[in-house]
């Protein structure tokens, strides 16, 4: 159930920076939810950096905010290096 779960919230994720980030973004829900997951970790590793934490680069999941942030730099940098 776990990673139903964690489909889920990518793909909530996922969808919502792609119609923050602006321009047209030809995603696919599957490659939403992907990329929602991986912008939470990425997520979790911005925030960690402001935090008092010892081990700040540790892939862990973060809040809806943090992971729409990191999926918004993914999106950047898919867009910058001609992968989307």
């Amino acid at each position: 159930m776990k990673y139903v779960w964690m489909l889920l919230t990518g793909l909530f994720v996922g969808l919502l920076a792609a119609w923050l980030y602006p321009g047209n973004q030809h995603i696919n829900w599957l490659f939403a939810a992907l990329l929602g997951i991986a912008g939470s970790y990425a997520g979790g590793m911005i925030g960690g950096m402001f935090t008092k934490e010892k081990d700040m680069f540790t892939p862990k999941p973060s809040g809806i905010f943090l992971s729409v942030v990191g999926t918004l730099a993914l999106i950047f940098i898919g867009r910058q290096l001609g992968i989307l």
